[in-house]
């Protein structure tokens, strides 16, 4: 029996803002000196529509912002430059997580990540807050005022966990008194927030800190996975996620959205899990829990930065494989996932959303509206060892005109899928040319022609979908909406 879904093409419309297109998140600071990483980028940009991009470590040895001889500090901020430059070149901004403590200012020798940042507090937080005030003032400088003001300014990173600092409240919004008061004495208009935790956590401490000392924040930003609270340490990640439930980040978004009431929220972290080597990475699973964590996130939040556009990442070390079950919506070789094609056709939903009529446990429906387009998006999503089986979807369309043409594009485990390919080539380590060209060739998400029945003003569409699959159909007419 089909699984039926109706909308009034002539209904009352939901602004959609793109939200998801914010900010994008990378790893570390020096591999945006990369010229692979670059590339990436910049197709990310034009192709997804992402504004801002985030990453950790800055701040660190390895970009040289500042460094000790004797007891003599020297501050270069050429590398930094060098990054920023790129991003506006291409149409870009950055979202400047101020991170992680230059060895010359740290308190201890506690480190994170195979590149070693520190991450610790620092020892004289007179010389932290020199160093801020300096580089933000530098960067005024540079890029004027008017630039710098549409930046983010977030202060350190998931500060609530012990892996990145002491895991104490107190000292973080220590550090973040500090930071912030050097910034607003740049300029008051330059904005600042925090506290970047992992898991939604001190969102209400925060802004009541900040109300204690006078300084609102700008923003809220924190991060969450659906994998945060479930399961026993040890479990996989699949066992986790079949400890959650659908929709788990919604519910999490909502309860920070009511928590800090009208101010702007920024997710800066999210993603499939909080694993740096999750095969659902590189499936179709992600693409269906992409679509459906954005759109269920609609009126939420102001930016939900997706962790990360690319696979070029060394957290843990960098791994040589092409699919490894890394973040990235490209791989190492820039070759599209299913996760990146998810955001192309969300990139072209549109901007006004439609209600529709209708619910399944894993089919859901979503109905954009353009003057000359209308959009129909479907995922067929389940949570690991939940049950789901290929569902036929029919969805039925009041109020249409004829259209010129409808077509369909697809992701699912014959479509825009590289890495099953990739798997029937026998998984290589490393990829010849002619390889890359093949697995370029099986991520693409092309359209074709949908059937479709059109009676009097009635539409219906009906399509098969199978597990863990997107489909978007596409409705062009000649004319515009009137």
């Amino acid at each position: 029996m089909p699984v039926n879904f109706t909308c009034d093409l002539t209904g009352t419309t939901t602004p959609i803002t793109h939200f998801w297109e914010h900010t994008v998140g990378s790893g570390h600071a020096t591999l945006a000196l990369r010229a692979d990483w670059q590339a990436q980028l910049r197709r990310a940009h034009d192709e997804l529509g992402f504004r801002h991009v985030r990453f950790h470590g800055l701040l660190c040895d390895d970009v040289g912002t500042l460094i000790a001889e004797g007891d003599t500090l020297f501050y270069s901020f050429f590398n930094a430059d060098q990054i920023f430059d790129f991003l506006l070149s291409i149409g870009m901004k950055p979202f400047v997580e101020l991170s992680f403590m230059p060895t010359a200012l740290a308190s201890a020798d506690q480190t994170a990540f195979h590149y070693r940042a520190n991450v610790s507090r620092p020892k004289n937080y007179e010389n932290w807050s020199t160093l801020i005030q300096k580089l933000v003032s530098h960067w005024v400088d540079r890029y004027g005022l008017t630039e710098v003001k549409k930046w983010f300014f977030e202060v350190w990173n998931e500060p609530n966990l012990k892996v990145f600092g002491s895991g104490n409240m107190d000292e973080y919004f220590e550090l973040y008194r500090h930071t912030a008061v050097a910034i607003k004495s740049v300029d008051k208009s330059l904005m600042v927030g925090g506290p970047a935790t992992a898991a939604n956590e001190w969102i209400e401490e925060f802004i009541a800190f900040c109300a204690s000392i006078q300084m609102p924040p700008d923003f809220v930003s924190t991060h969450h996975y659906p994998t945060d609270v479930f399961g026993k340490p040890g479990d996989d990640t699949q066992t986790q996620l079949a400890q959650s439930h659908r929709s788990v980040l919604r519910e999490e978004a909502r309860e920070v959205r009511r928590k800090a009431g009208n101010l702007p929220l920024y997710y800066t972290e999210w993603c499939t899990s909080s694993n740096p080597r999750d095969t659902l990475h590189d499936e179709t699973y992600a693409a269906a829990f992409i679509v459906k964590t954005i759109l269920e996130a609609n009126g939420l939040v102001q930016g939900y930065s997706y962790w990360t556009f690319s696979d070029i990442f060394e957290e843990n070390y960098f791994p040589s494989v092409p699919f490894h079950g890394g973040f990235g919506l490209l791989n190492i070789h820039g070759i599209a996932k299913p996760a990146y094609r998810a955001f192309e056709l969300l990139h072209s939903f549109g901007h006004h959303l439609l209600p529709t009529l209708g619910s399944h446990p894993t089919v859901d429906v979503w109905v954009a509206q353009e003057k000359k387009t209308t959009t129909v998006l479907l995922t067929n999503f389940a949570l690991p060892r939940h049950p789901i089986t290929t569902e036929i979807v029919q969805i039925r369309l009041s109020n249409a005109r004829s259209p010129s043409q409808v077509t369909i594009r697809r992701i699912d485990a014959d479509h825009a899928n590289p890495k099953q390919h990739w798997l029937e080539m026998g998984s290589p380590d490393y990829l010849t040319a002619d390889n890359v060209g093949a697995l370029n060739a099986a991520s693409t998400c092309q359209s074709q022609l949908q059937l479709f029945e059109i009676q009097g003003d009635i539409m219906t569409l009906e399509l098969t979908l199978p597990p863990q699959a997107v489909a978007a159909i596409t409705i062009e007419y000649a004319s515009s909406v009137s």
